[in-house]
């Protein structure tokens, strides 16, 4: 049986949808409408991590980054790691394979936003080089400000 691109899609969604849900609050979660209306915009792409466990095919992966290109710039849009895979070393995989694709993609630099209050999340992206360049205040549906960082790839 083949499994039409559509489908294909609306699975990827989903999936991504249940990680997010996994790693986010309830007000931060994206369903899997909103991760399809971001698939299918131009500059899209998505890095994932492996799978949580080896040969178990069929489980969603442990991870994953959403992030677009536009001309020579890119920006993470989200970034989720399951709580029970954290602290392994997968957050800081997929960032660096987020900015090597960014970077094959043609973009010079990386963006994203980042909750004021998300400490490991700032030090991950402090350890790779990023720096804030700027604040965005009561950015999240909660009213907490997102903290704008950059680096050059």
């Amino acid at each position: 049986m083949t499994v039409s691109p559509v489908a294909t899609s609306a699975m990827r969604a989903a999936m991504l949808a249940r990680i997010h849900a996994t790693a986010f609050v309830p007000v931060h979660r994206w369903d899997a409408v909103a991760m399809q209306a971001l698939l299918d915009m131009p500059g899209i792409f998505i890095v994932l991590a492996q799978e949580k466990a080896a040969g178990e095919a069929g489980h969603d992966a442990a991870g994953f980054i959403m992030a677009r290109t536009t001309l020579d710039e890119a920006e993470i849009l989200t970034f989720a790691v399951n709580p029970a895979w954290r602290r392994r070393g997968i957050g800081r995989d997929l960032l660096a394979r987020c900015m090597r694709e960014a970077a094959d993609a043609g973009a010079t630099t990386l963006f994203l936003e980042v909750a004021r209050d998300n400490t490991p999340a700032l030090a991950l992206y402090r350890a790779a080089g990023f720096a804030q360049v700027g604040m965005r205040r009561g950015y999240y549906p909660d009213g907490m400000d997102a903290c704008v960082m950059q680096r050059r790839i």
